[in-house]
């Protein structure tokens, strides 16, 4: 049974998928369009079960869903807002990452 996530469990859930840089990847590939396994582990230059991996992890946050095409599989953004909010989260970070806000950055790897 599907349930409506509140608001802090979809944030939650949207920066465990944005905290690998390979689930990041396979986020924008989607973006661009819907793609078989296959032909993203290819594009990302990740193996089949690397990536079969993250691809749970994004189904697991609901970002994701497969679709059945005879008897393959293809996988597409759960919803077409999420294009919109990859775009404004990339280009707000592009627009933030000169400047550090956390003064120990370097020391802890963040920001």
């Amino acid at each position: 049974m599907l349930t409506i996530a509140s608001e802090v469990e979809v944030l939650v859930r949207f920066g465990r998928a944005l905290a690998d840089p390979i689930r990041c990847r396979i986020l924008l590939a989607l973006r661009e369009a819907p793609a078989h396994p296959a032909e993203l582990a290819e594009a990302l230059g990740v193996s089949r079960t690397r990536l079969s991996n993250h691809l749970a992890c994004l189904r697991d946050c609901g970002l994701v869903v497969t679709v059945p095409v005879g008897r393959r599989v293809r996988y597409e953004l759960a919803d077409e807002r999420l294009a919109h909010a990859l775009d404004d989260l990339r280009t707000a970070v592009v627009a933030v990452a000169a400047e550090r806000t956390c003064v120990e950055a370097e020391e802890k790897g963040c920001c």
